[in-house]
């Protein structure tokens, strides 16, 4: 299928398992790309990874959190390919492993910022590149933790929840211009997040809440991405998917 042939899709948290999928998921669907990421050196091997089914690929470092960084990227999908027809933003950390009453508060400054803050950016500078266009997508990467209360992980709980709101918000704010809005809601994935949530909670204690029984793939998550930007989700915004093999079934 070639559903993106001749679109631009921007997408934040790039060098990640997530952003690394979906960027090779539109790509070979004939998208152009645009990856956003901090991690230089993660950020060029998913830039590696588009190249090697042919896309084109454009990488840009940039700190999500700031708003000069955010027009940067937006500028740099302008200027190399013209516009931008899907944001998927996808950046975000898990932030610690702690009870609420001993939580940082620099980490939870930190988390709020990069996700919850940054996916607010990200679509208010983002959303006028759509209506040039004449419309476009935004897919905004939530969490079943979004979705009902997880012990430990407050900051990431909080912002995720907020993404779910603002994601509703935008939807309702941006349909009269033709841009849809939707939020994509993983249980664990097979990423270096899950892998930080295993110091403290064993695979096992995590697989036994999904009742398929395992960590999702990256692939998987990317699938859903490319088809609520698609052309066969044309009546679809404001909706939480989840992508989490039963878990808030």
């Amino acid at each position: 299928m070639a559903r993106f042939t001749g679109k631009v899709v921007l997408i934040t948290g790039g060098a990640g398992g997530i952003g690394r999928a979906a960027a090779v998921r539109f790509a070979s669907e004939g998208a152009r790309v645009v990856l956003v990421d901090l991690a230089a050196a993660t950020l060029r091997q998913s830039v590696a990874a588009v190249e090697k089914v042919d896309g084109e690929v454009l990488g840009v470092e940039a700190d999500v959190t700031r708003v000069a960084d955010v027009e940067k990227y937006a500028e740099a999908a302008v200027k190399r390919f013209g516009g931008v027809d899907v944001f998927f933003n996808n950046a975000g950390v898990l932030g610690a492993l702690k009870p609420l009453v001993d939580y940082p508060e620099d980490t939870f400054d930190r988390v709020i910022a990069v996700n919850l803050k940054a996916v607010w950016l990200g679509m208010k500078v983002v959303t006028p590149l759509l209506r040039a266009r004449g419309g476009g997508a935004i897919v905004n990467t939530a969490s079943i933790a979004g979705l009902r209360g997880s012990p430990n992980i407050i900051a990431y709980t909080a912002s995720k929840h907020a993404v779910v709101g603002m994601t509703r918000t935008a939807s309702l704010e941006l349909a009269r211009h033709n841009i849809r809005v939707n939020a994509v809601c993983p249980a664990p994935i097979e990423t270096p997040m899950a892998q930080q949530l295993e110091t403290e909670i064993k695979r096992e204690r995590l697989t036994a809440t999904i009742p398929m029984r395992r960590y999702g793939a990256p692939e998987e998550v990317a699938a859903l991405v490319a088809f609520l930007a698609s052309p066969d989700a044309t009546y679809i915004t404001g909706a939480i998917y989840t992508v989490d093999g039963g878990a808030m079934a």
